[in-house]
Parts: structure tokens; sequence; C-alpha cells
């Protein structure tokens, strides 16, 4: 975990240089604005788009998925390039709140698996406004910013997991509970707050509803370390572990699908909902190449990618899910609040880091 302990800014840090906000301190109401109107994609908005010929999306999706998105919008609109910066959502946050305080203006689209950190580019009137036309017409409310800064671009969850070889399913742990049972000892692997966005959330909802005390027992358990919430499930796919006590369901859906030997459990306890925000920056120096872009991740054409190609699950109300796939309704979802993981997180992170030594 050396890549970890090398950080040279915290969140803390940037919030400071960047909001002026002390570590601790009871942060203010977001921003309040008029949300404004739907805006459509027009021939006027694709001509402007393909004068700025470029666009740079920010993005802590796998690299896979974001590649995958950026070819389609290219395909579909061909005169305009993608830039895809992938990195965990932690070491975005930080590259952002570096970029902008230096008054660099690189990102023109964001999205990441951290909610947290909307809330802060919002109150630091780093966000624009806009809506694109399917936000309007097909998303739930709930999963789009009232003033119209951003808007959940997809989600999962986060899962316990195994290898079929390694565990027979009368044996595998039902619950998180169960990965505390001493036959597990050396057979674990997890992923890293300080990397992760989703796996900072799972901690947040685990830390509120377990205590800290089941952290404490877990690393007694010998679990290995990694940092994405993408890196478990790979882990037990090859043998290299037999048990992910965290990662991301859909890797194991996929690997499921393709024959490989793995299985998902959704934890008595509840499961961790990831959702990931989307939004345009203010700053963004290709401005209606970053709204044809937004515009684009969230019709129907790309959202049902997520679905088929990733096995992500979209809120759109016109995309389908797969069949046999497990829908969301029939998971016990734990959903963390933003603003109580924003307020928590360098905490979080520091007292992982003392429970696990890493």
């Amino acid at each position: 975990m050396d890549a970890v302990r090398a950080r040279k800014y915290s969140r803390r840090d940037v919030l400071k240089a960047s909001s002026g906000l002390l570590a601790g301190a009871v942060f203010a109401q977001p921003l309040k604005a008029a949300a404004p109107a739907a805006t459509p994609v027009t021939a006027a908005m694709i001509d402007a788009a393909r004068k700025e010929s470029k666009v740079s999306f920010y993005t802590a999706l796998e690299l896979t998925t974001s590649e995958r998105l950026a070819r389609a919008f290219e395909a579909k609109y061909p005169g305009i390039a993608v830039r895809v910066e992938r990195s965990g959502a932690e070491r975005n946050f930080q590259r952002i709140g570096q970029e902008q305080g230096s008054g660099i203006r690189a990102v023109d689209v964001v999205c990441s698996t951290d909610p947290a950190h909307f809330i802060d580019w919002k109150r630091n009137d780093w966000v624009a406004a806009f809506v694109p036309e399917d936000v309007a017409k097909h998303f739930p409310p709930e999963h789009v910013d009232p003033d119209g800064m951003h808007a959940v671009l997809c989600a999962w969850l986060e899962a316990i997991g195994y290898n079929t070889n390694l565990v027979a399913r009368a044996d595998a742990p039902r619950s998180y509970a169960d990965l505390l049972d001493a036959k597990w000892r050396g057979k674990l692997v997890k992923a890293h707050p300080s990397y992760s966005g989703a796996i900072l959330t799972t901690t947040f909802l685990l830390a509120r509803d377990l205590g800290w005390s089941y952290f404490e027992k877990l690393a007694q358990q010998k679990v290995m370390q990694v940092q994405s919430a993408a890196e478990p499930p790979k882990k037990i796919m090859v043998g290299e572990r037999a048990i992910m006590a965290d990662g991301n369901d859909y890797n194991l859906v996929l690997f499921k699908d393709q024959g490989r030997p793995v299985e998902s459990v959704y934890p008595a306890e509840g499961s961790p909902l990831i959702t990931v925000p989307s939004g345009v920056f203010k700053s963004a120096p290709n401005p209606n190449a970053a709204r044809l872009l937004q515009s684009f991740l969230f019709s129907a054409e790309a959202q049902q990618i997520f679905v088929d190609d990733f096995a992500h699950h979209s809120f759109h109300a016109l995309v389908k899910e797969k069949p046999g796939r497990t829908p969301l309704s029939a998971v016990k979802l734990l959903k963390a609040d933003p603003v109580a993981v924003l307020a928590q997180t360098e905490d979080i992170k520091a007292r992982y880091a003392r429970i696990f030594g890493v």
C-alpha cells in the first residue's frame, strides 16, 4: 500500500485550500438556485461542440467502462474526441481541487463514486447548472440535484463474494459477521477507502451500522488489502483469495456470466448502495462539448450500455434491466448521507489506516 501512504494531499488539505473550511467545522448548506430548464440536444449544440473538437472526462468508473462510453460518444458525434482521465474517486477529488486552486481549467465533465465530492464542488461554485433533457423526463427526482448541478449516472452495490472452487455454497458467508469466523483467516481480500470512493462510502456505512469494533475484529483476519473496489472480485476470480469482504458486485456478475467460478452474496445486514453522480464544471474549457457529453451519458442509449455491458443499475425509466440479474428492489439497501460522509472522511481514512496498518 505504498501508493496509499504516498498521498501528498488529503481531502482535508483540499477543503482548506479551496473552501476555507476548518476540519471538523459544521458545513454550510449547499448553494440554492433556481433549477434550470431542461436542455435538449440541438444541431446548434452539436455544431458548437464540434468546433471545440474535444472534451475531457474525469471519471472514477472503471477504465473499460469509461472508454466504452467515450468511443460510443465519438461514434455518435464524429469530430469530437473524448480524453478519459480515470483514477480512483478520492484521487480525482484531490487532483481537481489542486487544479482549481492553481487556476488550471482542465475538467469538462466529472463523475465520482463518492457523492460527497459534489457537495464540496457545489459549495465552491465549481459546477454548472445543466439538466439534460433525458434527466428531466426520465429520472426520478431523488436522483437529480434540485439545483440542476448533477444527477446520478449509474449505481451498483458493494457485496461479499467468493470463489466457488475454494468455498462450498453451504459454507459461504452470508453476512458481514460471518467474515469474522476464524476459518476465513488469511483468506479475505478487501479494498481501501483512501483510494476508492465506493469503499469510503461502504466503510462509512458499516462503521455507522456495525461499529468500528467490526473493523477491529476484521483486521485480525490477515486481510489482503488492495486499492480499487474493482480489485477484490479479480483476486477471488483467479483464486488468489477465497472471499472478498467488499468489492463491486457488477464484476462478479460479469465474471459469472463468463463462466468464472465466483458468486455474489448480498449480506444480511444490507448492501451499500453506490451512486455515481455526474456534472459539468463551470470552468470547462470545452463547455459545449461538455454539455453534449453529459447529455449523451444520460441518454437511454448510454444508460443501456451501463446495464447490458457492465451490469450497473440505471435510474432511466426507459432502460430495461437484463433478465436474470438481481434488481435493486430485491436487496436490502444501505444508503449513505453524503453530507455526513464529507464531514467524516478524513477521520474514516485515518481510523481505518490505524486499524489495518495500511
